[in-house]
């Protein structure tokens, strides 16, 4: 579990600073900006999903508040714009990550009492 975190928080670090830092040092893909913040945020929902499964729906929340906050601190950043759009798309994307982590744990949950009751 502690591994889990530490991933979560790294990767929370790395798009912190691909967010804030200079444009220059920010990994560019074949995706559009869209397709790399959602997949950034995917994979933000995941982990943290994974990490606190107990406090799940805090950690979207808080997940989503900081979102926000990432994209206002954007303002006083050179070369750096806020925009509602990528807001959006990030926070939809995180809350999709969470969501597949949550389906995760339902099939996984069923599977078991299934297989215990048939024994």
């Amino acid at each position: 579990m502690i591994l889990l975190r530490l991933a979560a928080w790294l990767l929370a670090a790395a798009v912190t600073f691909a967010t804030l830092g200079p444009p220059r040092y920010r990994p560019h893909s074949d995706l559009s900006q869209g397709g790399e913040h959602a997949l950034a945020f995917v994979l933000i929902g995941l982990a943290f999903g994974l990490a606190y499964p107990r406090s799940r729906l805090l950690v979207a929340t808080i997940s989503i508040l900081m979102i926000g906050v990432l994209e206002i601190l954007q303002l006083w950043v050179p070369g750096r714009h806020a925009r509602l759009e990528d807001f959006v798309v990030d926070a939809l994307a995180a809350c999709v990550g969470f969501a597949i982590v949550a389906l995760m744990d339902m099939v996984t949950g069923r599977l078991r009492r299934s297989t215990s009751t048939v024994q």
